[in-house]
């Protein structure tokens, strides 16, 4: 399993086996070096050697916990952040995740016999997800991992498709929570934990929520603010803090710099902080996408060391079969992050701070002018008989292409003819193929979650995790909860998975400041009026940073970042997606129905779709082929 992921830890391995304290038990892990680099090695006991933990990522705030356990009479013998988890749980329990700030997945065996009648494993992922955590149990006992392909290293008769996280895929592009498009194989939800008793392997262990905004600090503060002005300026802090405890290192640190505001806005901040930081652009010369001078006037005025590392369709086409390999699950945006990893390492750095978490917190995404009109299609569909509605939805199909994409128009049409087969508005509006074209492709598998008298869920679907979301959104106020749900959901499930996969894959740490904990939940907290300001986008974070930003960076329309895949599937890659569509995988035939690949790609040629739609179609069918 470990070797299976020799490239998320190229620097060194570790093992623990149990027996006999705990029978059956053993535990890996592979180790990229950041912190105290010769004394970090994996696992790390504690003092009595009856707590050890295996631990991914990194505790930003493990100093000022070190200072703590230290005061309470706990000894350590690294300086590694690692350690401070051993020490974390004899003191606190698992409330001691409370205390943690950070991106984590981490295991925790406990053998002493006075904590429980049997050896403890605990597993943990952070609050939003930064970290992945996969798991599955079959006859022969439990298993969990980093990655996907890990745990089909363990048991290959893992290799069957999820015809749920198929759905999930079409539906979004990615593969939703908490299930994975191996059958049987589980994600452990962001800010969730898990508690196994070793010996037992009758019981099948429960994923239980540990965190919640709406019960943070900053959600109870008493003096919360309703004024857009005073919010940014208690927000700027907590930016500072957030970059600042982000390049802590023992290695190189560097940033990731496009046009947009996100990654300016970290350019600044990590400019203040640690001068002359070094910073990397991915250029598209001669392409309407090249934001290379843009970038140069952003580093100009942070002071960074800056670098362009360009890119072209014949050097994408020369490593795409290296990029596709990299994604440990499918999913239509992996790739665009994995040219941004590879020219992170082109250029030196082992640690890269991303802007990634700006448009979910700071409503940058169109979703959030997008979800209120989807809401009023949606409630008026439910005044209509369905079978009306199924009459009609070509004309709403028609009338919203008059005014909008035809992609945008066949979502407005699957809204209306379907107005409750998903759990919010939001999600017809991020929908990838809507409801329509998805029965073209599929038979679709719509599975709700079975949830016990505890609030435990029993079985993790796709769909039991958009309707909890959606449940959670509905407490906030309407841009809140459209930035809870692209948090939770877009973000999760395809952002920070394909940070991770990707990244790590080229051996690369990528940390997002923008999601420091105490951030995030600061932003939770805020009421709508202290967000948004009409007809600015992002409007809390350009009022709390405007002094250090250039005025190009905040006048200019919110871009999304993405390479040229339209001209890319149109020139060098057209004979790639061509041959692999005239061979679906031997796995995902059975479920497609008659020519549903050739079909999407005819469309895209003749210019009645985009390229997201075929592209995501190449992606699963040559990860399909790949892993299954």
């Amino acid at each position: 399993m470990t070797a299976a992921m020799q490239r998320r830890g190229p620097d060194e391995d570790g093992f623990l086996i149990a027996e006999p304290r705990a029978p059956g038990l053993a535990l890996g892990m592979r180790r990229l070096s950041i912190i105290d680099l010769p004394g970090g090695q994996q696992p790390i006991w504690n003092e009595n050697h009856d707590v050890a933990v295996v631990f991914n990522g990194e505790i930003y705030n493990y100093r000022e916990l070190r200072e703590r356990l230290t005061n309470c009479g706990h000894k350590f013998s690294t300086q590694s952040d690692t350690e401070v988890l051993v020490h974390a749980w004899e003191e606190w329990g698992e409330d001691c995740l409370t205390e943690l700030r950070g991106m984590f997945a981490f295991a925790l065996l406990d053998l002493r016999e006075r904590y429980a009648i049997s050896p403890i494993l605990f597993l943990a992922r952070d609050p939003l997800g930064i970290k992945p955590l996969y798991y599955t149990q079959t006859a022969d006992g439990f298993a969990f991992a980093s990655e996907v392909r890990a745990l089909l290293a363990a048991d290959r008769s893992l290799q069957k498709l999820s015809q749920d996280a198929l759905t999930s895929y079409l539906l979004f592009g990615s593969v939703s929570e908490p299930v994975t498009m191996l059958e049987g194989v589980f994600s452990l939800p962001p800010g969730h934990r898990m508690l196994l008793y070793v010996p037992d392997r009758r019981r099948t262990p429960r994923a239980r929520p540990w965190w919640d905004p709406v019960h943070s600090p900053a959600a109870q503060d008493p003096k919360k603010t309703r004024d857009l002005a005073h919010a940014a300026k208690r927000l700027r802090p907590l930016l500072e803090d957030a970059v600042r405890s982000h390049l802590i290192a023992d290695v190189p640190v560097g940033l990731f710099l496009s046009s947009g505001l996100d990654s300016s806005a970290i350019a600044a901040l990590a400019g203040k902080a640690h001068p002359g930081i070094r910073s990397f652009t991915l250029t598209f010369p001669k392409t309407p996408y090249d934001e290379a001078d843009l970038a140069r006037v952003v580093a100009a005025r942070c002071g960074t060391q800056h670098q362009e590392v360009p890119l072209d369709g014949d050097a994408v086409l020369a490593r795409l079969d290296e990029a596709l390999s990299a994604l440990d699950q499918p999913t239509m945006d992996g790739i665009n992050t994995y040219f941004v990893s590879w020219a992170a390492r082109e250029v030196g750095l082992k640690v890269a701070l991303s802007g990634l978490g700006g448009d979910e917190l700071f409503a940058g995404y169109r979703t959030f002018t997008d979800t209120p009109r989807m809401a009023t299609l949606v409630r008026t569909a439910f005044f209509v008989p369905a079978a009306l509605r199924t009459v009609t939805a070509p004309l709403v199909n028609s009338l919203a292409k008059q005014q909008n994409s035809p992609d945008a128009a066949r979502k407005a049409a699957a809204a209306w003819a379907y107005p409750d087969r998903l759990p919010h508005p939001y999600f017809f509006t991020r929908a990838l193929f809507p409801l329509g074209q998805l029965q073209a492709l599929i038979d679709p598998r719509f599975r709700p979650s079975t949830i016990n008298a505890d609030g435990v869920t029993l079985d993790p679907t796709w769909l039991g995790w958009l309707e909890r979301a959606s449940d959670e959104a509905r407490k906030f106020e309407p841009v809140a909860g459209v930035a809870w749900l692209e948090l939770r959901t877009y973000m999760a499930s395809t952002l920070l998975r394909d940070t991770d996969s990707v990244s790590m894959n080229r051996s690369l740490e990528v940390r997002v400041p923008l999601l420091d904990t105490p951030l995030v939940e600061f932003v939770c907290a805020l009421p709508d009026e202290a967000r948004r300001r009409p007809d600015q986008q992002k409007a809390l974070l350009t009022e709390s940073l405007a002094d250090l930003l250039p005025p190009e960076i905040l006048a200019q329309r919110k871009r999304t970042f993405t390479l040229p895949w339209e001209q890319w599937l149109r020139g060098p890659l057209r004979t790639r997606l061509t041959a692999s569509f005239a061979e679906p995988a031997k796995t995902l035939a059975p479920y497609l129905k008659p020519n549903a690949l050739t079909n999407v790609w005819n469309d895209f040629l003749s210019e009645k779709t985009s390229w997201s739609r075929p592209w995501s179609l190449y992606v699963l069918n040559e990860w399909c082929k790949s892993h299954l």
